[in-house]
């Protein structure tokens, strides 16, 4: 057998790349445990929508349920997401990450890094205002946490970019998903606007401007499921519905 290093996902060091979308539910999951604490672990509902805000995320996308279920089920493989299943009659399964555990991550580490996934690439105050709730009794600053995440070896978690033009602070972007931080790189819109990937799930802006109305669209959908889901808890529902 040979004798060379094999990065593998037994590696508690190593970030296992991860698609766009298991890395979108991934931080999603970290975020929701530290700004809804009630309302955590999170249903396959919540979770979905928490997927397609149509605020603070770069790129908004437009997931199914069969594509959060399928980055569940991978990021479980690897060890990341465990599934907590229903007691006391109930009947919806709850999800939550173990990527402190997985990834020996504090919980501002956690928290930079899930703001990146999210924001796209950001600089290191914008990553300070967005991630400031991750920092409760944690003594490190922004820069200290960005150079941790960025010297992991042997896969960093983040990476620093250059500036673009006419901008005075270089960019963070993450480096879970192979050539995000390349496509941070060259992406030349403002942070909430919609990104022009091809990506499955991702909204497309077109030449004709097209993507403006499928964006508005997935904003409609958007707000009336986070109604539906208001609805099921008053009428103690609870998600139950959608599992039966």
């Amino acid at each position: 057998m040979s004798g060379a290093p094999v990065t593998t996902y037994g590696s508690e060091n190593a970030t296992m790349p991860l698609s766009p979308a298991e890395a979108r539910v991934l931080a999603c999951l970290i975020e929701k445990e530290t700004s809804v604490p009630d309302s955590y672990p999170l249903t396959l509902n919540a979770l979905r929508l928490a997927c397609n805000q149509a605020t603070n995320r770069h790129p908004v996308v437009a997931y199914d349920d069969r594509t959060v279920e399928a980055a569940l089920l991978s990021l479980k493989s690897m060890g990341l997401v465990r599934f907590v299943h229903p007691a006391h009659g109930g009947r919806t399964i709850r999800y939550r990450h173990v990527a402190d555990d997985r990834w020996r991550l504090s919980p501002a580490e956690l928290g930079v890094l899930a703001v990146l996934v999210l924001r796209g690439a950001q600089t290191v105050g914008e990553v300070r205002t967005r991630a400031e709730r991750h920092f409760d009794g944690d003594t490190a600053t922004v820069d200290e946490v960005l150079d941790t995440l960025a010297a992991r070896s042997p896969d960093p978690f983040a990476t620093r970019l250059g500036r673009r033009a006419g901008e005075r602070e270089a960019r963070w972007a993450h480096a879970l998903s192979p050539g995000s931080a390349d496509q941070d790189a060259l992406d030349i819109d403002a942070i909430d606007e919609p990104d022009d990937l091809a990506a499955p799930g991702l909204l497309r802006m077109t030449p004709d401007g097209s993507g403006d109305r499928v964006g508005d669209l997935a904003r409609d959908v958007a707000e009336l499921w986070a109604r539906v889901e208001r609805l099921e808890r008053l009428l103690g529902l609870d998600e139950d519905l959608s599992s039966g």
